[in-house]
């Protein structure tokens, strides 16, 4: 007979071996029995622990901006007409203003006031006269167009992000499980001359 396992197990085992104690007590010993303990095996077991859940970082490099210049129009040829004054030059002549002649004028002499009747002669005068060279008109004008340079923003890179995976890292952890648990349990003793077989 062998009794081993839980407390309670092991207590009727006591409990029974008692009984034959007292049945066999102070005559022969008809079964012996020894007390077994089985110690708990145990072993090392070996797992992955992860430490850090790893993720993402994200380098980013914002846009960068130039300056482009351009000629660009900024009026279109068009047409348009203005007035051409007239072109005049100024002429000098001579021109009669006075026949000349006889003519009766008075005439103080020797304290005398007398009529008395005088030759003329003719007078000229330098007389200016203005001209028309070409006359007024209205003349076409062409205006061509009209250019400016212009500076404008201008994208010369645009933004950047380069993201980095950081894979999970783990540690190795050393564990000790049991295999089996330990026991406490009985056996029957073989004795010569004491207990039989």
């Amino acid at each position: 007979m062998f009794c081993k396992g839980s407390a309670s197990l092991a207590a009727a085992c006591l409990a029974m071996l008692a009984t034959v104690s007292e049945t066999a007590a102070g005559g022969r010993a008809l079964e012996c029995y020894e007390p077994v303990h089985r110690p708990a095996l145990y072993d090392t077991v070996y797992e992955d622990v992860m430490v850090s859940p790893g993720g993402q970082i994200v380098d980013y490099d914002p846009p960068i901006y130039g300056t482009a210049e351009s000629i660009e129009q900024i009026a279109p040829p068009r047409v348009t007409y203005e007035v051409v004054p007239a072109v005049t030059r100024t002429l000098y002549h001579t021109v009669k203003v006075d026949d000349g002649g006889y003519v009766w004028e008075w005439r103080v002499i020797h304290g005398r006031r007398v009529l008395c009747k005088v030759w003329r002669k003719a007078r000229y005068a330098r007389v200016a006269e203005t001209v028309i060279v070409e006359p007024q008109r209205v003349q076409r004008v062409v205006l061509p167009a009209e250019y400016e340079g212009v500076a404008r923003e201008v994208l010369v890179r645009p933004e950047q992000r380069r993201i980095t995976e950081i894979p999970p890292s783990y540690w190795t952890v050393a564990r000790r499980v049991v295999v089996r648990e330990g026991s406490t349990g009985w056996r029957r003793a073989h004795i010569p001359r004491h207990c039989p077989n």
